[in-house]
């Protein structure tokens, strides 16, 4: 086929001639420059396991077997491959190469190319892909053009995906290099862009391939617009702001709603030099909270967790703090179907049926939700049902101190956070655990020693979100899967160890078709929000984009937004 989607087919036919959200008559130049998401760089390989790469490589310059559409869950449409040949069980994955993919010197790419940039990653890229390469178990050129993965017995059908995303390497130019290491030499390319220029730290600039071999295909056919593409580096974010205010670069994603609704009063938003364009998006949220360690022994009760809950007050920390800008998170899968909502029923209901005994009952009796309030900051209502919940389960308040019944532990635990801006919503949240007579400490540390204490699970509670997509895969594993909890190193930070988890993340693995993973993923979502294992936060389902000048769009809206599909704008000038 041309396309290959997770489940179902792709929904762009075989004779389509461009993406939704492009142009093919957009006109071609002008310059595009943003900050970059680090605040330095110094590598120009992506690929290495140390170091910071330079924004842009893996999108403009690296070419890859096949490209994602923004507008559709996890589609794939060709690139360096010309066709995809996959059976019902994705066992394997065949790909044909396009006749006309070169590299930047003129040289063709070539299926020697493609297996030895499978290999190399495989044996010393980054863990992600040593992991998804890994299960390949023979590789098989298929003709002049051809080759053909097969995969180890049991294979997630994910993985004939990840492979579609496979950047290629030129094995002339890295053969013999250390992949692993950074490194500042300019490596072959065959993307839309070539690397015009760069001082580490300071900027990386990209020049647009005239006549690139790849603008005719339709999945370009209106994208990679601008002539120039630009990325420079702030050290601060406020510094940043401030550049972007005075004109230094001209198209910014502001990732915070509250500082959008204050800190953008300058003459040019004014005057309509700078457009501001809330824009909104159709993207899952994924989860964002605080994390209990249900390693420890005070959060091994899920009463415990599901009292500690009541104590957030979202509502007054929104309004005091947030602008008022933000929506509670609810769902592991928020802002999107996947996330659970009223009761099991269906094949969602089928799948949790087996585990009805194990499951807290209210699963199939009580819709999933979370404690309100009306914001005034006075929440005795909920602490005061937190308080009763304390109780009985066996954690009662003497001397002002929340206590074990039966040891005289008392109940107290350190947040540990990464960042100084997390560090108001864990006061707001500790000032009233203290009310229930819960001690708490909230430490910040630096980003190195916060790393370290994330991969042995040396830790309390935490903030973390876990990002998931409109198709979650094997990355569920990673972040609840019970083998994933003994792993240091991994991201189930919980501890979560359930039989019902682990089944439901096998079904939604194994899910063929839209419907059935949209159940397994309600039916995981709701075992997740049963347990009890994180203290929901917040999210805006909004992008927030400013920019100077005049830039064109398509009057599409993406399903990951526009800020995923900003390579198919235009400068109008």
């Amino acid at each position: 086929m041309h396309g290959i989607a997770m489940h179902g087919d792709p929904a762009m036919p075989a004779d389509y001639t461009h993406l939704p959200y492009a142009d093919p008559d957009a006109p071609k130049g002008g310059e595009l420059v943003r900050a970059g998401l680090l605040t330095s760089f110094d590598s120009l390989n992506p690929y290495a396991i140390t170091g910071r790469a330079a924004d842009g490589l893996n999108e403009y310059y690296f070419p890859q077997m096949m490209a994602r559409s923004w507008d559709e869950p996890f589609s794939l449409y060709g690139y360096v491959a010309e066709t995809v040949m996959t059976p019902p069980d994705r066992s394997w994955v065949e790909f044909q190469l396009n006749p006309a993919a070169e590299w930047h010197d003129g040289t063709p790419i070539t299926v020697d190319d493609v297996i030895f940039s499978m290999e190399i990653l495989r044996d010393q890229g980054t863990p992600a892909k040593r992991r998804a390469y890994g299960k390949i178990v023979e590789t098989e050129r298929m003709g002049e053009r051809g080759v053909r993965f097969t995969f180890e017995e049991g294979v997630d059908r994910e993985t004939a995906l990840l492979m579609g995303l496979m950047p290629v390497l030129k094995k002339e130019w890295w053969e013999g290099r250390d992949i692993t290491q950074p490194f500042l030499e300019m490596p072959p390319g065959g993307g839309p862009y070539r690397i015009d220029s760069f001082e580490p730290g300071r900027f990386i600039q990209y020049e647009r391939v005239e006549d690139w071999w790849g603008a005719e295909l339709p999945y370009f056919n209106g994208q990679m617009n601008f002539g120039r593409l630009r990325y420079d580096f702030y050290r601060d974010e406020s510094v940043e702001l401030e550049a972007f205010k005075a004109g230094a670069f001209n198209y910014r994603i502001e990732f915070n709603p509250e500082r959008w609704i204050t800190a953008y009063d300058f003459p040019a938003a004014h005057d309509g030099r700078v457009t501001m364009m809330p824009a909104p998006h159709g993207r899952a949220n994924g989860m964002r909270g605080f994390v209990f360690n249900t390693r420890r022994p005070v959060f091994q009760d899920p009463a415990v967790r599901e009292a500690l809950t009541y104590a957030f007050d979202f509502e007054a920390v929104n309004r005091a703090y947030l602008a008022g800008q933000y929506e509670r998170i609810d769902s592991f899968f928020d802002n999107s179907e996947l996330a659970a909502t009223g009761l099991p029923e269906g094949a969602e209901l089928a799948l949790l049926e087996p585990y009805r005994d194990e499951l807290p009952p209210e699963i199939f009796t009580e819709p999933p939700s979370l404690p309100t309030t009306d914001g005034s900051g006075n929440n005795r209502r909920n602490l005061r049902t937190a308080a009763e919940m304390l109780n009985e389960a066996g954690w009662i308040v003497r001397d002002g101190v929340r206590v074990n019944a039966e040891t005289g532990e008392p109940l107290a635990f350190e947040i540990l956070l990464s960042s100084a801006a997390d560090e108001r919503v864990a006061l707001a949240f500790a000032r009233n655990l203290d009310r229930l007579g819960v001690r708490t400490n909230i430490r910040t540390v630096d980003s190195s020693e916060y790393v370290a204490r994330l991969d042995d699970f040396s830790f309390d509670m935490i903030i973390h979100r876990y990002a998931v997509s409109l198709s979650p895969g094997t990355e569920q594993y990673t972040y609840w899967g019970s083998r994933a909890a003994e792993q240091n190193g991994t991201r189930n930070y919980a501890g979560v160890q359930d039989p019902a988890v682990d089944a439901m993340i096998d079904e939604v693995i194994n899910a063929v078709t839209a419907e059935e993973l949209e159940a397994a993923v309600q039916a995981l979502d709701r075992v997740l929000l049963a347990g009890h294992y994180v203290v929901p936060l917040y999210f805006t389902a909004q992008d927030y984009i400013a920019y100077w000048g005049d830039l064109g769009f398509v009057d599409h809206q993406p399903l990951y937004g526009h800020i995923a599909t900003v390579d198919s704008w235009w400068r109008k000038e």
